[in-house]
């Protein structure tokens, strides 16, 4: 059984959907190219040779995990990198890491199962 609280814990989908937006290949080149300031979905694009609709789908990923924001300037959107996110995740991660070295071995008199 789990005892030891953690801040993952706390927001498991959160961390989840962070996590999740992290897992394809498309969504880090976006990432990393907006790691260089804001971009117009239009460079974006172009840079990546998807089309569009295949875009909007990664970049709302990106947006539901706090990950980018957008905002509209007509008719064009402009895509950034959201620091906090990249903080949590950090904070996850380290949540997350082993603390212990070694597996402690129960004898079989006091084991858990």
């Amino acid at each position: 059984m789990y005892h030891h609280a953690m801040p993952v814990a706390d927001d498991a989908a959160a961390a989840a959907a962070l996590f999740h937006a992290l897992s394809d290949p498309v969504r880090i080149e976006v990432l990393a190219m907006l790691g260089g300031g804001e971009r117009c979905v239009c460079d974006l694009v172009e840079a990546l040779g998807v089309a569009q609709s295949r875009l909007s789908w990664h970049l709302r990923t990106l947006k539901d995990a706090g990950l980018v924001s957008d905002r509209r300037e007509g008719r064009w959107s402009y895509y950034t990198l959201e620091r906090d996110a990249f903080e949590r995740a950090e904070s996850l991660l380290a949540a997350l890491k082993p603390r212990a070295r070694r597996l402690v071995v129960r004898s079989a008199a006091g084991g858990c199962c």
